[in-house]
């Protein structure tokens, strides 16, 4: 559907894309350049896993050399040495067992930051769509507000020639319209920002409209702020990478602990010189097995078992802390949406008085029975209730979303491809 629709390869020039909420985000996972960055890191993970095991497994070496000498203006001699040989380590405390065991550990972590640069980038992407949704009606809402009050310049300037209405009251008039046409101004500016910002995050073309499809609709959150809060101490992503740390540390200790054991090597070859193949009266082969223990470094495995020490305290103390972040955020986010719920009725009511308010107020200036003043605080009023609407709306969309993404809900693209190159941006 995506592909079909152009989101993925990109509209061609002229064209204005229609983008859902839901094609945004799958569009963002998709092209993203941070999301696949982190998704490069898997294969990074992976061939570190490739080169722990390797290092647990036979060791194969040739070499060969030929050279030339001469001594006493006797003539010259020929000869040359190749050696095959063969090595694997038998014994050395189980650090390499151990070094395999914490490269898988790597990928599962980084399985799991994929897995949460998805999440994060959704939530980006939520916030900017209705950041774009927002700016868009703020506008318009600057737009009325100017209309608003050219339409009451003219009247006053009617009622003015007319010999009714004071000088003061046009030029008020004409402050206050200036003053909403820079209102305007601003905002259309941030409505502008805002589609760059959902745009580099979706990696589209800067250049290519774009028409939003999805607006806000009101869906209730019924858990409670502690089912919430448990759910993320579970399933963040990021807290099980901190656990995961937390045993590869584990791991590095053993090792560091295993500098005070002794290692034991194997290793065969084979060999000949003065000639290209072996022969039987000219060859060799030898096994060995060698153990090496090191008995005095002057504290250099005991520093590295203290600093792996460290290292394991600190990653344990971050696990603690970051627990502790993901339950305030959880609690702060879900706090803030349970806010601009309880402002969605109240702003939306507000709106409809403001609306009534503004009418009167205007009706009686025309009267002759009301002041400049009633006009400008009506309009003023007005424009604060229509926009304490739109921000209790949008509020409650993106700290909803936030809340869901601080409590780790699953989030998967709808295909691994990644179409748009840096290249072709």
């Amino acid at each position: 559907m995506l592909a079909a629709s152009g989101f993925l390869t990109g509209p061609t020039a002229g064209q204005c894309a229609s983008l859902s909420l839901e094609e945004a985000i799958q569009t963002a996972l998709v092209n993203n350049p941070d999301v696949n960055i982190t998704r490069l890191a898997e294969d990074t993970a992976q061939a570190k896993l490739s080169q722990a095991r390797g290092s647990n497994s036979i060791s194969v070496k040739a070499g060969t050399n030929f050279g030339k000498s001469e001594k006493n203006d006797m003539g010259w001699d020929n000869n040359n040495a190749t050696t095959i040989s063969a090595s694997m380590p038998l014994f050395n405390g189980n650090i390499t067992g151990r070094n395999i065991e914490s490269a898988e550990i790597g990928v599962d972590i980084a399985k799991l930051q994929t897995q949460r640069k998805w999440e994060t980038t959704k939530l980006s992407v939520i916030k900017a769509y209705y950041d774009v949704l927002q700016a868009k009606k703020q506008t318009a809402v600057y737009q009325d507000a100017v209309d608003k009050y050219q339409l009451h310049l003219t009247n006053v300037e009617q009622l003015y020639n007319a010999g009714s209405k004071a000088k003061i009251d046009v030029l008020r008039s004409q402050v206050e319209l200036a003053n909403a046409r820079q209102s305007l101004i601003k905002g259309q500016n941030a409505y502008e920002n805002s589609k760059s910002i959902l745009k580099n995050l979706l990696y589209m073309d800067q250049n290519e409209p774009v028409e939003l499809t999805d607006d806000f609709v009101y869906e209730p959150f019924n858990d409670d702020v502690n089912t919430c809060v448990s759910y993320a101490l579970e399933n963040r992503k990021d807290l099980i990478v901190d656990t995961y740390q937390v045993k590869q540390k584990e791991l590095a200790l053993k090792n560091a602990l295993a500098g005070y054991m002794p290692t034991v090597d194997l290793s065969v070859s084979t060999g000949w010189n003065k000639q290209v193949t072996p022969s039987r009266e000219n060859h060799s082969v030898s096994g060995t097995i060698g153990v090496n223990w090191n008995i005095w470094d002057s504290g250099v495995t005991k520093g590295k078992v203290n600093a792996a020490k460290v290292e394991l305290e600190t990653a344990k103390l971050t696990l603690n802390k970051d627990k502790s972040t993901v339950d305030m955020n959880v609690r702060t986010d879900y706090n803030s949406m349970r806010e601009a719920e309880k402002r969605f009725e109240s702003t939306k009511e507000a709106v409809r008085e403001a609306q009534e308010d503004y009418f009167i107020a205007n009706e009686k200036y025309k009267a002759g029975e009301g002041i400049m003043l009633d006009i400008i605080d009506a309009q003023n009023a007005l424009e604060t209730a229509q926009h304490n609407f739109l921000s209790a709306q949008y509020d409650y969309a993106r700290h909803r979303a936030a809340v869901e993404s601080d409590m780790g809900l699953d989030v998967h693209p709808s295909t691994s491809t990644v179409s748009n190159a840096p290249s072709e941006k």
